[in-house]
């Protein structure tokens, strides 16, 4: 079960995901399930291996908002990075930096 300790250990800012939910460490945990199951991960994978860019950007842009929100950082910074590289729309291949998106997301769903 995920706890605000492993969650420390991961490198999530609990403290201000904390004070985001009125300090409520189950209404943070309960947030913090629904963001980690958006369906816009599956949804980015699907536009990458479609090429279609603009789509893949929208996707990678909501989920930056979401997993910003929540405090989780390591998992926030990957996809700060693949937001900005699909901001430019360049046919490239995104598939490590998505791979490590989903594999940290693997991490705290398992966790």
């Amino acid at each position: 079960m995920i706890t605000i300790e492993k969650l420390k250990a991961f490198g999530a800012d609990t403290e201000t995901a904390l004070a985001r939910c009125m300090n409520k460490e189950d209404f943070y945990i309960k947030l913090l399930g629904m963001g980690l199951n958006e369906p816009r991960f599956e949804q980015l994978g699907t536009a990458l291996d479609a090429k279609d860019y603009g789509k893949a950007f929208e996707l990678c842009h909501a989920l930056k908002g979401v997993i910003g929100n929540l405090a989780l950082e390591p998992l926030y910074k990957e996809i700060c990075e693949m937001t900005e590289l699909l901001r430019a729309k360049t046919d490239t291949d995104y598939s490590g930096l998505y791979k490590k998106i989903m594999d940290m997301r693997s991490e705290l769903l398992a966790m």
